[in-house]
């Protein structure tokens, strides 16, 4: 009796392991939904939209954005690890939705680490230090000597408490060892043109917003956070070479999945979105907004750069004193 109760279990284990097998190997066999946990028309909007273009095509099913926004795109992201394992849903996450958000709110109902499955990074984009042509300081160094000899004189625009532009500047404070004071706007837009009028010393802010103004000689551009210097600027130092490579921030996105999503469905898309991500258009649209692809960075190699971005950007809110809710 015991023995045919073993045989039993040992033919339903093997018929449920053939059935997830057949699923899967008929995957995708519907269209697969792209959560996009930020609002529609922005670069983040634009990019995850022509990824989503490509992989329709490659995986011959359509796959459609879901712009899902609020909280730093916690609200979006939450959706997706609890929406089923079955490859059908993926997520756009970023190093607010999957690592500053978790020291910036108090709510966030999700855990990065055990409720996804990383899948691939898609690119990265770093950004630029720039001040109003007429303050005194026209170089790093300058500006650094400046801020000592004036503690908390130097005042830095942001798009907000919380946004990569803020805790960008926080992490300059602390690797420069100055104290500038921190002036918040409700996005970019408003807090340039305060810059550009003179009513703030200083910013960063992503290159393909701050390009046209440096072109036009109305924004001085002194260093870049990314470990290379950029093609579309190629006089402006990295912070690296200025001494400061504990500086160096980039904005990043990659795809997730929910937990458990079988391993080869994250394989293919993993493959899928490899080729999208190199694809001439794809590159083209990357660097337009002077980002880089990521190449190479998925799976495991993902989910460890996840968990030290937890603990980089935990830190880094936790001196600015940044809280959200």
């Amino acid at each position: 009796m015991l023995n045919a109760a073993r045989k039993l279990v040992v033919v339903l284990v093997g018929a449920l392991a053939l059935g997830s097998v057949q699923a899967s190997g008929d995957w995708p066999a519907k269209p697969i939904t792209f959560i996009v946990p930020f609002t529609p028309g922005g670069i983040t909007d634009q990019t995850s939209r022509q990824l989503a273009k490509l992989l329709s095509t490659q995986l011959g099913q359509p796959v459609v954005v879901d712009n899902r926004p609020g909280a730093g795109g916690s609200i979006g992201v939450e959706a997706g690890a609890r929406a089923p394992a079955d490859g059908y849903t993926l997520i756009f996450g970023t190093q607010g939705t999957q690592a500053a958000n978790l020291a910036l709110y108090k709510s966030v109902r999700y855990d990065p680490v055990t409720d996804f499955v990383p899948v691939h990074g898609l690119s990265e984009t770093p950004l630029m230090l720039v001040i109003n042509p007429s303050r005194p300081y026209k170089t790093v160094p300058e500006l650094i000597a400046y801020a000592k000899a004036n503690p908390g004189k130097l005042n830095f625009g942001s798009a907000g408490p919380g946004t990569g532009t803020h805790l960008t500047a926080e992490l300059f404070q602390t690797a420069a060892g100055v104290k500038m004071t921190h002036v918040p706007y409700r996005g970019s837009s408003p807090a340039l043109t305060d810059l550009m009028a003179g009513n703030v010393d200083l910013m960063f802010d992503y290159p393909a917003v701050v390009m046209p103004f440096i072109q036009g000689k109305k924004l001085t551009a002194l260093a870049v956070t990314s470990k290379k210097r950029l093609a579309s600027a190629p006089d402006v130092p990295t912070v690296g070479e200025l001494g400061m490579p504990s500086a160096e921030s980039t904005a990043w996105s990659a795809v997730f999945v929910p937990a458990k999503t079988p391993p080869e469905i994250v394989k293919r898309l993993g493959d899928e979105i490899a080729k999208a991500i190199v694809e001439p258009e794809m590159l083209q649209s990357t660097e337009r907004f002077g980002s880089i692809p990521q190449v190479g960075l998925r799976d495991e190699k993902l989910g460890a750069f996840v968990k030290s971005e937890i603990v980089r950007w935990r830190a880094v809110v936790q001196q600015s004193g940044a809280k959200l809710d």
